[in-house]
C-alpha cells in the first residue's frame, strides 16, 4: 500500500470511528487544503466532503483557486463571508498589530468550521503539513484545532508532489504558498526559510539525512520547534496526585 492509499484509509477509518458521516474542511486555495480535500474524496466519496470557502478580506484569486479546486473534485461548497464578523471584532477589541489581529482569522474559521461540523456528525478535516507543525506555523486554537490532520506526516514538498499525483491544478500547486493573514503575506517570507531549506533542516535534525546547512538557520529551526512546542500539545493539567 503506497503513502496515498495509507492516508486515504486512515481517513475513513478515523471517520468511522468517531461514528461520523462524512469531513468538512477549509478550502483556502492553496495546495495543502486542496490535496485534504481530494484525499477526504478518495476516502468518503464526493458527496460525504463539504468544502467550506471561508472569506476575511480575501484576495479574488485566492476564492477563485478555491472554487476550481471545488468544481475539479466536485464536491458541495458552502461560502460564509466572514469579512464583516472580523471587522467587528476588531473594532470592539484593543488596539494590537498586525499579528494578533490576523490570528482572529483562523480562529473566525474554525468557529464555522465546527459549527457545520456539529450540524452533520461530520469532522473537521485539518490541512496542515509537518513542515509547518513542526515549527509553529499555524494558529493555536485556529487552523491547529481540527479532529483529524491527514498531512501531518507530510513535508511541504512531498505536498507538492502528492498533489501532483493527484491531478491538482499546476496553478495551486506552483503559487507561493501563503496563509492570507493579510495582503502580500506569503509563508516563506513570515519564517524567514524557503520550504527547501525548512524541509531539508528537518530531515537533517530527524537524522534520516546528511547535508551542509547553515548554523544560523539550523539554530532558527531549532528554537522555532522548541518555542512552539505548546502549541502541538493539549492545556497543562494540574495534577493533584
Amino acid at each position: 500500500m503506497n503513502r496515498i492509499d495509507k492516508i486515504v484509509s486512515w481517513i475513513r477509518l478515523q471517520v468511522r470511528k468517531a461514528g461520523a458521516k462524512g469531513v468538512v474542511l477549509g478550502l483556502s486555495g492553496g495546495v495543502d487544503s486542496s490535496l485534504v480535500a481530494a484525499l477526504s474524496v478518495k476516502a468518503m466519496g464526493r458527496k460525504n466532503v463539504l468544502g467550506l470557502i471561508l472569506p476575511i478580506h480575501t484576495q479574488v484569486n485566492e476564492l477563485k483557486d478555491a472554487q476550481l479546486m471545488a468544481a475539479t473534485l466536485r464536491i458541495k461548497t458552502k461560502t460564509v463571508k466572514l469579512t464583516k464578523s472580523y471587522d467587528n471584532l476588531i473594532k470592539i477589541l484593543p488596539k494590537a498589530n498586525r499579528k494578533i489581529c490576523a490570528n482572529i482569522k483562523p480562529r473566525l474559521r474554525m468557529t464555522v468550521l465546527y459549527y457545520f461540523a456539529n450540524k452533520l456528525n461530520y469532522l473537521v478535516c485539518g490541512t496542515g503539513n509537518k513542515s509547518e507543525l513542526m515549527v509553529g506555523y499555524f494558529t493555536k486554537h485556529g487552523d491547529g484545532a481540527t479532529d483529524i490532520l491527514p498531512i501531518a506526516s507530510l513535508l511541504k514538498a512531498q505536498v507538492c508532489k502528492f498533489a501532483k499525483e493527484l491531478g491538482i491544478p499546476e496553478r495551486i500547486i506552483n503559487k507561493p504558498p501563503s496563509a492570507g493573514l493579510w495582503q502580500g503575506q506569503t509563508d516563506e517570507g513570515e519564517m524567514g526559510l524557503t520550504y527547501k531549506e525548512l524541509d531539508g533542516i528537518l530531515v537533517n535534525l530527524e537524522g534520516r539525512k546528511k547535508s551542509r546547512i547553515a548554523e544560523d538557520k539550523r539554530t532558527k529551526v531549532k528554537d522555532m520547534i522548541k518555542a512552539s512546542e505548546h502549541k502541538r500539545k493539549g492545556p497543562l493539567i494540574c495534577s493533584l496526585k
